[in-house]
C-alpha cells in the first residue's frame, strides 16, 4: 500500500470533518465500542464473586480493556484488509471514513455552540442543559461564568483527545500501514475511559487500567497541544506569550496528567480563569485553578475557544504531513 496515498487519506479525512461532521444520522463505530464494552463489562462482572473481590475487579477491568482495544484494532484492520483485496478504491473508501469518523473537530464547535447561542439567547437555562451534553459534571444551578468555563474547559481538553490524539495517531500508523486501525485502538481506550474510567464506587477498581490507558495514549499528544496551541493562540490574535507561560506554570494544576496541557494554554490565551469547584455525582470536587483572572469570562471566550481549537487542527495536520514526508523521504533513505 503505498503511504503517500494514505497521507493523503488524512486529509481528505480532515477536510470531511470539517464540512460534515458528525451527522446523527450517520453510523459512528463508536456507538459499536460502546456496545463491546458493555456486553463484555457485564459478562466480566458476572465472575466476580467471593473474597477479594477489588482484586477481581481490577483484574476483570484489565481484561476488559485488553479484550476492548484489541478486538477493535484487529476488526479495524481485518476489513480494510478484505477491502484491499476486493478493491483499492474501496480499501480508501473505509479507510478515510475510519479516520473521520474519529475525529470531532466540527462535532466539538457544533456542541459548544449551541451553549453560545443559548447564552447569547438569555437562556441559561437551555445552555446549562447543552453543556450537560458535553460533560460529566452537574449543570443545574450553575451560573453563566460557570457555564462558560465547563465549555471552555471541555473544549480545550477534547481538543487533544478528540482531534489531536486522533490525528498523531494516524500520521504514525499510516507510515507502517495501520493508520485507521491504530486511531480506533485509541478511540477503543477514549471510549473505555469514558464508561468505566470513572473515580466512585462503581469503577474505582474495574475501570483502573482503562482510565490509565487513557492518560498513557493521550500524554505525547497532550504535551504537544501545549506547545502547538499557544501558536494557535497567537495566529488568531491572541498572546502566545502569555499562553505559553500559562501552560507552563499551571500544567500540572489538574488531577489528569493531560488534561491541564490544552486547558492552561487557552486560559492563558484568553486571560481568564479556569478550574476550581465542580459536582460529580452529587460530589463537590475542588480543582486547582488554572490561569489568571485579567478578566471575566464571557461568552465571547466560547467561539474564540472554538477558533483556537480548529487552528490548533490545521497545525497539527500541517506538521504530521511534513514530519511524515520527512521520515518517508530522508529517515527512511539512510
Amino acid at each position: 500500500m503505498d503511504i503517500n496515498i494514505l497521507l493523503i487519506d488524512i486529509i481528505i479525512a480532515y477536510i470531511l470533518d470539517l464540512i460534515i461532521g458528525d451527522p446523527y444520522w450517520l453510523p459512528h463505530p463508536v456507538r459499536f465500542i460502546g456496545w463491546l464494552v458493555r456486553i463484555s463489562e457485564k459478562f466480566l462482572r458476572a465472575g466476580i464473586t467471593g473474597a477479594d473481590v477489588e482484586k477481581k475487579e481490577r483484574r476483570a477491568g484489565a481484561a476488559l480493556a485488553f479484550f476492548v482495544v484489541s478486538s477493535v484494532f484487529i476488526l479495524v484492520f481485518a476489513i480494510l484488509k478484505a477491502a484491499e483485496l476486493a478493491s483499492p478504491i474501496l480499501f480508501h473508501i473505509l479507510n478515510i471514513y475510519f479516520i473521520y469518523s474519529a475525529l470531532a473537530s466540527t462535532c466539538l464547535a457544533v456542541e459548544a455552540g449551541k451553549v453560545y447561542g443559548a447564552l447569547k439567547e438569555g437562556d441559561i437555562v437551555k445552555a446549562r442543559q447543552c453543556l450537560g451534553m458535553l460533560v460529566g459534571r452537574q449543570t443545574e444551578g450553575l451560573s453563566e461564568p460557570e457555564v462558560i468555563r465547563g465549555v471552555v474547559e471541555t473544549t480545550a481538553e477534547n481538543t487533544v483527545d478528540g482531534i489531536v490524539s486522533p490525528m498523531i495517531y494516524a500520521f504514525a500508523g499510516s507510515i507502517f500501514g495501520i493508520g485507521a486501525p491504530l486511531v480506533y485502538a485509541f478511540k477503543a481506550v477514549s471510549t473505555l475511559d469514558s464508561m468505566v474510567g470513572y473515580m466512585n464506587d462503581k469503577y474505582i477498581n474495574f475501570g483502573r487500567v482503562s482510565a490509565k490507558l487513557d492518560d498513557a495514549a493521550n500524554y505525547i499528544p497532550a504535551r504537544l497541544s501545549g506547545v502547538i496551541m499557544p501558536v494557535a493562540a497567537f495566529l488568531c490574535g491572541k498572546s502566545f506569550l502569555n499562553s505559553f507561560r500559562i501552560m507552563l506554570r499551571d500544567r500540572k494544576n489538574h488531577k489528569s496528567p493531560n488534561c491541564a496541557y490544552p486547558e492552561a494554554a487557552v486560559a492563558g490565551a484568553l486571560g481568564v480563569q479556569l478550574g476550581g469547584a465542580n459536582i460529580y455525582f452529587g460530589k463537590v470536587v475542588e480543582k486547582p485553578t488554572i490561569g489568571d483572572a485579567a478578566k471575566p469570562l464571557e461568552a465571547n471566550d466560547i467561539p474564540d475557544t472554538i477558533i483556537i481549537m480548529y487552528i490548533t487542527s490545521f497545525l497539527v495536520l500541517a506538521a504530521g504531513m511534513g514530519l511524515s514526508f520527512f521520515i518517508l523521504y530522508f529517515v527512511r533513505i539512510k
